[in-house]
């Protein structure tokens, strides 16, 4: 990364992974295993998706979210939980 660009770090403090096991989860709140497993077994899928994934890996993988504090403002951090009836 030569540079920070603003907006997409607020980009991927917004986006929501598309599909797979952590759908709708906000993308700089998947996991580093995940990331790490995309990376293992081929790269991850093409398109805007591929940067800011791996946008999001290299700041994790060198310890920089500290950097995204400024872009999350409200967003949470939560997979959307399930909605549970009481009867």
């Amino acid at each position: 990364m030569d540079e920070l660009n603003p907006a997409i770090l607020k980009e991927i403090c917004e986006a929501r992974m598309p599909f797979g096991k952590y759908k709708d989860v906000v993308l700089v709140d998947l996991p580093i295993s995940y990331l790490e497993w995309f990376v293992r077994t081929g790269g991850f899928p093409k398109g805007k998706l591929r940067m800011q994934l791996s946008t999001v890996y290299e700041i994790k993988v060198n310890g920089l979210t500290d950097l995204l504090s400024p872009s999350r403002g409200e967003i949470k951090n939560q997979k959307p939980k399930n909605k549970i009836y009481k009867f």
